[in-house]
Formats: C-alpha cells, structure tokens, sequence
C-alpha cells in the first residue's frame, strides 16, 4: 500500500511549535495550496490543508518558516474522527510531514528582522556575497571552479 502525499503551497500562518508531556516537538501549520484546474469563467479554487511535523522536522519548520512563505513538503495522510459540536461524527484529514523544503527565489523568502537575509538561510556557510555570473560569449552560465571542493 502507498500513502504518499507531495504538497507546495504557502503558509497561511507562522507555524505553532508546542512540546508534548513527553518532550518531543511537533509543529502545525496550514498550507495554502492552489488546483491545478478550474472551469472555465471561474476564479481557481484553493485547499487549506492541516499539516502536523514532528521532532526535528518540526522544529525546522517553526524556525525556518513564516506566514506567506513557499513551502514544498512529503507526508502522509492521517485520518481522525470525532464527535462535533452539533452530535454528529465527522472525519478530519491532515498530512504528517517527513521533509519540508524551500521553495521560491531568497527575495521572496524574504529577510529576518536583522535585515540580513544571509542569516535566514540555515545553508549559508559564510557571509561572503554570491559571485555575479559572468557575461560574455557563453552567455549568462557561472563558470565552476575546476577543483575539487564542490558543495555536493
């Protein structure tokens, strides 16, 4: 069986990160997600869906990511039910999230309160700027540097 669920969309707000009686963290939020279809003369219709990031993934997301922003993530799909107000049982469906990622340019991710948008990235190694690409013949591509100390 597979219960795989792949999502991108924005955040409808700043994630709330709790602690449970156990110590363990977990993270929820709600994703702003766009169909992929909509009929003809008619505005595209968004879902908001329930995501809940436990432990490390967790605290990634509350740390890394505000109302607004991009995200993309992988889960699954949980399933609940319980009693509403009215008497009657109801279903509720939300994603457990496993990874969580950026999404979107740095210029939309925006900056921290520092102004620094450097310190917004948890992958920056120093403070030194990006180098421009250069112009010429072989167009708008950096060149890469022939040793190797590649990043990846």
């Amino acid at each position: 069986m597979i219960n795989e669920v792949v999502e991108m969309g924005r955040l409808v707000a700043d994630p709330e990160l709790k602690q449970t009686q156990s110590g363990n963290s977990v993270a929820n939020f709600t994703l702003a997600v766009d169909r992929s279809y909509c009929k003809a003369g008619s505005e595209r219709q968004t879902d908001f869906i329930d995501c809940t990031a436990w432990r490390n993934t967790g605290e990634f997301i509350a740390k890394y990511f505000k109302k607004g922003q991009m995200i993309a993530i992988t889960g699954s799909i949980q399933t609940g039910t319980y009693t509403g107000r009215d008497g009657n049982k109801r279903k509720s469906f939300s994603v457990n999230v496993n990874q969580a990622s950026f999404c979107g340019s740095k210029k939309e991710q925006g900056s921290n309160e520092t102004g620094n948008a450097a310190d917004a990235n948890p992958y920056s190694v120093d403070d030194e700027p990006e180098p421009k690409a250069k112009t010429g013949k072989s167009g708008s591509f950096e060149e890469v540097p022939t040793d190797d100390d590649l990043p990846f």
